[in-house]
């Protein structure tokens, strides 16, 4: 199983580590495998994410998750999107934008910093509309109780996920956008993150709400679904949980593909900490992102979102750190140590917590069967 699912990922790593020592030498060859180290712990909660809305999805679109979608994700966010970057801060064309990352690598680093508030408004925005929306809505199942019941209450107020993000917006623009941390100083970045954060706030309202709005034309299906699971489970026969395919699955996966875009926005910032070689960026990331691939089909595969409930909590919790972070750094400095950390501890908090429910389950699983038992002997 674990060979199936990582192979390719495997594979990746084994090429992607040869092609930086016979580019670099051994020097590329540690700044590589770091990159990747780093790509993996600041993405963890992705994965969680991406598992919770691809096991929804049928076996064709899982698949074109991890063909279609790796290469958008390692050469459109992790090689194509630094260079797009520069080539519109800067107001260069493509070929000398690429030809700027290879040549001048320290000026090609100056103007990809340069553009970080934009970049951190937009990326910021949209996580912080995923996590408003998961921790307003009512949930059957609930991790940290005290704080997400009043605020499900909260949640039926309209659209208080919109209104509590622009306040955030705003406040995040005066706050830092008017003294944001650049390469040789500060600027005054308001209007650009204003912009570039309501353009993140747009997108994730327009692919969201084309994924919800296909995926609420499946309601019925999966009624007359339910139905047809409940005369299998009389008949003994095994229950097949309802999947999405065609537009519902199409609007699912871009939903997935913005999402994966937005959390490594911060992997592609943070690089620059290591390296401003785009060519060893690239491949560090793009290996990164091949295992955050494969650990989201296999949390799928393995069912362990069903089996430890709590783990899609700890994940919306550290994607709404990651949206605080992003911000913050519009301004101030934040290491990556500290960003990849705190989603780590989140989720292993969450998984902690799950084990102990499983736990408690168990036991009083096992006393009602066994209160059960001394009954029926008429002990």
């Amino acid at each position: 199983m674990v060979l199936k699912t990582f192979g390719w990922s495997f594979a990746v790593t084994a090429l992607g580590l040869v092609a930086a020592v016979f580019y670099g030498g051994w020097t590329a060859f540690g700044i590589v495998a770091i990159l990747s180290i780093l790509e993996i712990s600041l993405s963890f909660d992705n994965a969680v994410v991406n598992a919770g809305i691809l096991k929804k999805m049928n076996a064709f679109w899982q698949k074109i998750f991890l063909t279609i979608g790796i290469l958008i994700a390692v050469f459109g966010m992790r090689l194509v999107f630094p260079v797009v970057i520069v080539a519109i801060s800067a107001q260069l064309g493509p070929i000398e934008a690429v030809d700027l990352a290879l040549t001048d690598k320290d000026r090609y680093q100056e103007l990809v910093t340069d553009a970080h508030p934009s970049i951190a408004a937009f990326g910021g925005m949209f996580l912080l509309m995923i996590f408003l929306d998961f921790i307003f809505e009512d949930r059957d199942i609930k991790w940290l109780g005290w704080l997400e019941r009043p605020l499900s209450k909260l949640g039926k107020v309209d659209m208080l996920s919109v209104c509590v993000a622009l306040i955030v917006l705003l406040l995040s623009a005066v706050a830092f956008g008017a003294q944001a941390h650049l390469h040789a100083g500060h600027a005054d970045k308001t209007e650009t993150v204003l912009l570039a954060g309501i353009g993140g706030l747009i997108t994730y309202m327009i692919v969201g709400g084309l994924s919800g709005f296909f995926e609420n034309k499946l309601e019925e299906d999966e009624e007359r679904e339910h139905e047809a699971e409940e005369e299998a489970a009389r008949a003994g026969k095994p229950k097949s949980a309802v999947q999405m395919a065609g537009k519902a699955a199409f609007f699912m996966f871009l939903y997935l593909e913005v999402l994966d875009a937005s959390f490594s926005f911060d992997g592609v910032i943070g690089a620059f900490a290591i390296t401003n070689d785009i060519v060893l960026m690239a491949l560090g990331l793009g290996i990164g992102a091949m295992y955050v691939r494969s650990l989201t089909v296999y949390l799928v595969r393995q069912g362990t979102l069903d089996d430890y409930v709590y783990l899609e909590h700890g994940a919306h919790y550290a994607i709404g750190a990651l949206a605080a972070i992003l911000l913050i750094t519009i301004r101030y400095e934040i290491n990556e140590i500290v960003t990849g950390l705190i989603g780590v501890v989140l989720i292993g908090a969450s998984f902690w917590s799950s084990v102990r429910r499983n736990k408690r389950l168990a036991e009083a699983g096992g006393d009602a069967g066994k209160e059960k038992a001394e009954v029926s002997s008429g002990v």
